[in-house]
């Protein structure tokens, strides 16, 4: 489980999202996310489009997580939960993780965030 979270809180750093390469190492090919618009995007989608979006950048505003936490669903399989604050918004994210051999280790296969409103705890 820790290499999930290890995983997780490397795609918020700006140097690893502003790397095709180290963000193609950290998504599984399979990888779907469900953005807060409701639009789903694909491993190329996030490969293509995570270096260039909010967050990536060294000089910016940074994803804050908080209150990370994991659970082991099945070998190989774990489920994350935390929240982040990124520029004055708030959100509730979810991911899983999965590892399908020792060679590529582990890889987030799946990601959600939901924007909190304010004034909801």
């Amino acid at each position: 489980m820790r290499a999930a979270i290890e995983g997780e809180l490397r795609l918020l750093d700006p140097v690893v999202r502003s790397s095709r390469t180290e963000v193609a190492r950290l998504l599984d090919p399979e990888f779907t996310e469900v953005g807060s618009s409701g639009r789903r995007y694909t491993y190329e989608d996030m490969v293509a489009w995570l270096p260039d979006h909010p967050g990536g950048s060294v000089d910016g505003p940074v994803h804050e997580p908080s209150e990370i936490t994991g659970v082991l669903l099945a070998p190989g399989l774990v489920h994350l939960t935390y929240e982040t604050r990124f520029d004055g918004r708030h959100a509730r994210r979810s991911s899983l993780w999965r590892k399908r051999d020792e060679e590529t280790g582990w890889r987030m296969y799946y990601h959600q965030g939901t924007p909190v409103p304010p004034g909801v705890d």
